[in-house]
C-alpha cells in the first residue's frame, strides 16, 4: 500500500480548490465548529468532578487548546493543504501505519462525538416533551437520531452545509441566552449559590489535582473542533496572513463563552443538581435565572439543534475521511463507493453510521453516564493526535519551505506535547471506560488496515495476471 498527497513544489496542491473563505466566513466556521455539544452536555459532568469550580477545567482546556493551536498554525501556513494531522504526521515521521492510525483516530473521534451528541439530543428531546428519561427510551431516540443524520448525509454535502449554517446560528443564540439571563440574575442578587464558584468538591475521594485533571479531560471535548478548520486551508484566501489571527480570535471567543456559561451554571444551580443528569444542566440554569418565564421550555429545543449541528459536522467529517482513506488505498476500496445519483459516499456513510449506532447502543446500555464516557473518549483520541502534532511541528523545523509562514514558539509546542500526553495517560484521572471504547475503535482500525494490506499484497501485478488467466468465463 502507498500513501500520497497531491503536492507540487512550494507546498501548493496539484489541483487547488477555489479560495472563497475570507476572514469573516472563516471566523464563523471556526466558532460554529467549536461551539456545540461539549458545553450543552458536559457542564454537569465537569461539575461532578470538581464541584463549583467547574469553570476552571474549561479555562485549562482552553489553554491546552491554545498551545496546540500554535502548532497547527505553523503547520497549516507551512503546508496549506486539506489533510490536517495525517499530512503532518506523514511528513514528520514517514510511517504509513502511524499516518493511517492518526487519520483513523480523527475519524473515530468524529463518531464518538456524534454518539455523544445523539444521547445528549435524546436527553433534551425527553425534556422538551416532558417524557421519562429512561435508559431504553434515550437509546431508542438516540439511534433514531443517528439514522436521521445518515439520511441527511446521504442526501449530499450541499443540503448538509445549508442545514449547518442554520444550526450554528441557533446554537450560538442558546449559549448567549444562558449568559445574558445568568449574568442578569447574578448582578440582580439572585445567585443563591455564588459561593460555589470557588469551592472544590472532588468526586470519589480524588485529590484536587487529579479531580481537576479528570474534569479538564472532559472539558477538552468542548474545545475540540478548531482542528477541523485546517482542512479549509485550500479554500481560504491568503491563509498565511489571515489564518493565525482568525483562529486565535475564534478560540478566544469560544473559550470566553464556555467560561461564562460554566460560571453562571455553578452560581445559580446546586452542583449536585447539575451533575445528576436527569435534567439538562443548561435548562436548570435558565430555570433558576428566569423562573416563571418560558425560556426553560425553549432551551431544550435550542440544545437539540446545537447537538444536532455538532453531530452532523462530525459525521460528515468521519464519512468523508473514510472515503478519502479508501481512495488513497489505505482502507478497503469498497468504502470509496459513491452514489451515482446523489454523489455521496454511501459506503463510508453506512460504515460510520453503523459504528455510531453501535457505540450509542452498547455504551448507553452498559454505562449510566454514557454522555460523559463518549465525550471523554472523543477528547482522549484527539489529545493523542494533538500530542503528535505538537511533536511533528518541532520535527518539521528541518523541512524548509519557500515563503513566509507562522512560527510557533518552541516552548509552546513542547509544553503542548507534554500536557496533551499527560491528559491521555491513565494517571490523569481519566475513567477506564474511555480507554476501553477507544481501544475497541482503534482495534477496528488495525483490522481494516491489516485486511487492506493483505489484499493489496495479494493483488500484485503478477498475482492479478495469474488470477485473470485462471478465471473461468461464466456460461
Amino acid at each position: 500500500m502507498t500513501s500520497s498527497f497531491p503536492v507540487v513544489a512550494g507546498g501548493e496542491p496539484a489541483r487547488p480548490l477555489k479560495r472563497v473563505l475570507g476572514p469573516k466566513l472563516l471566523l464563523l466556521f471556526i466558532v460554529g465548529d467549536i461551539l456545540g455539544t461539549g458545553v450543552y452536555a458536559l457542564t454537569g459532568s465537569v461539575a461532578a468532578e470538581v464541584g463549583g469550580a467547574a469553570w476552571l477545567p474549561f479555562l485549562i482546556a482552553f489553554a491546552v487548546a491554545l498551545l496546540t493551536a500554535f502548532s497547527y498554525l505553523e503547520l497549516v501556513t507551512k503546508y496549506p493543504l486539506a489533510a490536517g494531522a495525517a499530512l503532518y504526521t506523514h511528513r514528520a515521521f514517514g510511517l504509513h501505519f502511524l499516518t493511517f492510525m492518526v487519520a483513523f483516530a480523527v475519524m473515530s473521534s468524529g463518531i464518538t462525538s456524534a454518539a455523544t451528541a445523539s444521547r445528549a439530543f435524546a436527553l433534551n428531546f425527553t425534556a422538551a416533551f416532558g417524557m421519562d428519561s429512561a435508559t431504553a427510551l434515550i437509546t431508542v431516540i438516540a439511534v433514531a437520531f443517528m439514522l436521521l443524520l445518515a439520511a441527511v448525509n446521504l442526501r449530499g454535502v450541499g443540503e448538509s452545509v445549508r442545514i449547518n449554517v442554520v444550526l450554528t446560528l441557533v446554537e450560538v443564540s442558546g449559549l448567549l441566552l444562558v449568559i445574558v439571563l445568568g449574568l442578569y440574575a447574578i448582578l440582580g442578587g439572585r445567585a443563591d449559590h455564588l459561593e460555589q464558584v470557588v469551592m472544590f468538591e472532588t468526586a470519589d475521594g480524588k485529590n484536587a489535582f487529579l479531580a481537576v485533571s479528570a474534569a479538564t479531560s472532559l472539558a477538552f471535548f468542548a474545545m475540540v473542533g478548531f482542528e477541523d478548520s485546517v482542512n479549509m486551508a485550500e479554500e481560504t484566501k491568503d491563509p498565511v496572513r489571515i489564518f493565525p489571527k482568525i483562529m486565535l480570535i475564534g478560540l478566544g471567543i469560544t473559550g470566553g463563552i464556555y467560561v461564562l456559561v460554566s460560571f453562571c451554571a455553578v452560581a445559580l444551580v446546586p452542583v449536585g443538581s447539575l451533575a445528576n443528569g436527569e435534567v439538562p444542566p443548561l435548562v436548570q440554569v435558565v430555570e433558576a435565572a428566569a423562573p416563571g418565564l418560558p425560556f426553560a421550555q425553549i432551551l431544550p429545543w435550542i440544545s437539540m439543534f446545537a447537538v444536532a449541528n455538532s453531530a452532523l459536522i462530525n459525521m460528515l467529517m468521519a464519512s468523508r475521511l473514510v472515503y478519502g482513506m479508501s481512495r488513497q488505498g489505505v482502507l478497503p476500496r469498497f468504502l470509496g463507493r459513491v452514489s451515482p445519483r446523489r454523489r455521496s459516499p454511501y459506503a463510508a456513510v453506512i460504515l460510520t453510521t453503523a459504528l455510531g449506532v453501535g457505540l450509542t447502543t452498547v455504551v448507553g446500555a452498559l454505562d449510566a453516564d454514557s454522555v460523559s464516557t463518549l465525550g471523554g473518549t472523543t477528547a482522549l483520541l484527539l489529545l493523542a493526535v494533538f500530542g503528535l502534532v505538537n511533536i511533528a511541528v518541532l520535527v518539521l523545523r528541518r523541512d524548509r519551505v519557500a515563503g513566509k509562514h507562522f512560527v510557533a514558539p518552541s516552548w509552546a509546542a513542547g509544553l503542548g506535547a507534554v500536557l496533551c500526553t499527560w491528559f491521555v495517560l491513565p494517571f490523569s484521572g481519566r475513567a477506564a471506560e474511555q480507554y476501553l471504547v477507544a481501544l475497541v475503535l482503534l482495534g477496528v482500525g488495525v483490522l481494516l488496515w491489516g485486511l487492506t494490506w493483505w489484499f493489496t499484497r495479494r493483488r500484485t501485478p503478477e498475482n492479478a495476471e495469474r488470477e485473470s488467466r485462471t478465471q473461468t468465463v461464466p456460461s
